[in-house]
């Protein structure tokens, strides 16, 4: 067995990516991960034939449990490995790349979560490595990136810090030490879908752990394979997940601004609705 394969396990959460998992589970292998476990979040019986024979664990709970609740439930039918790597369905890990996140995680013990550089299938890259924006930093993000995606507020929300380490990275791929993810109860499981990911690593950073950014590490994500069955749903889930965190962290004279928050992202809904109703 490969280092990759005794230290790390790994977590797929489906939600009708079809024939787009098999790649998924693919490249799993040939990075060296035998412990497979994909969670069925789409309708009863839909993941099997995706996987066309190949053999994983395969959980049914048979009703979409969410993203982060389907990865806890997943992560409970691993094998008691040191790390989980959590992917989407529609992730291609590319070669050598969960070793690179294995040796960094290895070599920073006060790190928890290592974050690879995801490319979109043209070769760009897609934002995934970011900070936890401030009031005023949310607020112009928010208003101003659904018109203007390259503005000042975004460019800071979407960057890290001197030493390597970031606030949070995207729940499409990442690694995590097992024990951190219990520690911290695994994902929260009030959120049904986005903004997930940075509340676990919001717990993270609150249970003394850093997260790190591994550019060397690289996978590509075809987005928004499973989102294109539900595209004004999951606008309203973005959103509501989005004030929850920021409920989530209002602490003190904070809270008084939250209905300030929610007004924000009600405009900034309605923006994106607008916006995709045009095209």
């Amino acid at each position: 067995m490969s280092q990759v394969g005794a230290l790390v396990s790994a977590v797929v959460v489906d939600y009708h990516a079809d024939d787009v998992l098999g790649g998924c589970i693919d490249s799993l292998r040939a990075n060296g991960i035998d412990d497979v476990v994909v969670v069925e979040n789409g309708a009863p019986g839909s993941t099997p034939p995706a996987l066309n024979g190949r053999t994983v664990t395969l959980v049914e709970p048979g009703l979409n449990l969410g993203y982060g609740r389907g990865v806890n439930r997943g992560a409970a039918e691993t094998n008691a490995t040191p790390y989980l790597l959590v992917s989407n369905p529609d992730v291609v890990v590319h070669n050598g790349a969960v070793a690179t996140l294995l040796a960094a995680l290895e070599g920073n013990t006060h790190c928890a979560v290592a974050g690879p550089k995801i490319l979109r299938p043209d070769g760009s890259v897609y934002p995934s490595h970011r900070v936890f924006p401030n009031m005023v930093l949310a607020g112009l993000h928010a208003l101003l990136a659904p018109l203007w995606p390259g503005n000042p507020a975004t460019a800071r929300y979407r960057s890290r810090h001197a030493d390597g380490t970031v606030d949070w990275v995207s729940g499409a791929c990442f690694l995590i030490r097992r024990d951190v993810f219990e520690r911290i109860g695994g994902f929260d499981e009030r959120y049904f879908m986005f903004a997930e990911d940075m509340a676990l690593c919001w717990e993270v950073a609150q249970a003394g752990f850093a997260v790190l950014a591994v550019d060397d590490a690289v996978v590509t994500h075809v987005e928004g394979v499973s989102r294109q069955r539900a595209t004004r749903s999951m606008v309203w889930a973005h959103h509501r997940s989005a004030f929850r965190f920021e409920a989530q962290r209002a602490k003190g004279w904070r809270k008084v601004f939250l209905p300030v928050a929610a007004a924000v992202l009600g405009v900034r809904m309605l923006v994106v609705l607008g916006l995709r109703g045009r095209r």
